[in-house]
């Protein structure tokens, strides 16, 4: 049954397949490749000194080198983190594994601007933990501590739902053979384990970097969106927008659109040249 449908799939008309392929094109160009086009256009419109300006004004630094910052911190924790979860869940059997799993893909499930919200409730002044912080001179919301919790929590499951089907697939024979031969557990992870997922790895943190440097609605609900402190890219590219200040928006925007270029690049590339490997780990 199968083969048969397969068959059949496969001899489509030409005529339907065209209308197939018309309809996806015109998909993507309406709704990913025309905006795309209109960020660098806009971008560009009043020439290179106002575009210039616009990415090399104080407040447009500060969102950049914010967002960098960002990014940094939560995207290395989150491949420590992730790392650990996976190898837990693919490589050993114990209770509450799959509430481990569940807690994994939470922040799918959970809105970014929830999440925010959450963090401001816990550490805010009014939240459960305000006063103590406050008795002790420690800031967590409108900071930047609370920028980072906010990136980390919508980036997590990136890097660790790539890794943990792929452990998953290739099992445990090489780990056990290595153990045999006399590797320690942190030679067997770093010789054996690591390299095994080094391309899924790769891909999760593509995504992760790409999602903690765009991301809006959890950090917009915990920085206070103060200019030159708290404002990371998409919330500085906000402000600007809602201050008619378009061509400067976009100038700012092109350089996030830059980076989801160059993210969908090294994607493409990495399934290209690695895309069995891929599969396998996307296998459950």
């Amino acid at each position: 049954m199968p083969a048969r449908s397969s068959g059949r799939a496969r001899g489509e008309s030409l005529a339907v397949q065209i209308v197939l392929i018309a309809i996806s094109l015109a998909f993507l160009l309406l709704f990913l490749l025309l905006p795309l086009v209109t960020v660098f256009v806009e971008a560009g419109a009043r020439g290179w000194e106002a575009y210039r300006a616009a990415i090399t004004e104080p407040d447009a630094l500060a969102a950049i080198r914010l967002t960098l910052l960002v990014a940094a911190i939560a995207v290395p924790f989150n491949i420590v983190v992730g790392i650990a979860a996976a190898w837990a869940i693919a490589k050993f059997e114990f209770t509450g594994k799959n509430l481990l799993i569940s807690l994994i893909d939470l922040p799918f499930s959970v809105s970014p601007v929830i999440s925010g919200l959450v963090f401001v409730l816990l550490f805010g002044a009014q939240g459960y933990f305000g006063p103590w912080l406050e008795a002790h001179d420690l800031k967590i919301v409108f900071a930047l501590p609370g920028l980072i919790l906010a990136t980390v929590f919508v980036t997590f499951p990136f890097v660790a739902r790539e890794l943990i089907p792929h452990m998953q697939s290739l099992g445990s024979a090489d780990e056990e053979a290595a153990l045999t031969l006399g590797a320690s557990p942190w030679r067997v992870f770093f010789s054996v384990t690591l390299p095994n997922v080094k391309w899924s790895l790769f891909y999760g943190v593509l995504l992760c970097n790409a999602r903690a440097m765009g991301e809006f609605g959890a950090v917009a609900v915990v920085s206070g969106k103060i200019r030159g402190v708290t404002n990371t890219m998409p919330l500085h590219i906000e402000i600007l927008y809602n201050e008619y200040m378009g061509a400067a928006a976009f100038a700012v925007a092109s350089l996030l659109a830059g980076l989801a270029l160059v993210t969908l690049v090294l994607k493409t590339l990495l399934e290209w040249r690695y895309g069995d490997v891929i599969a396998a780990s996307r296998r459950h």
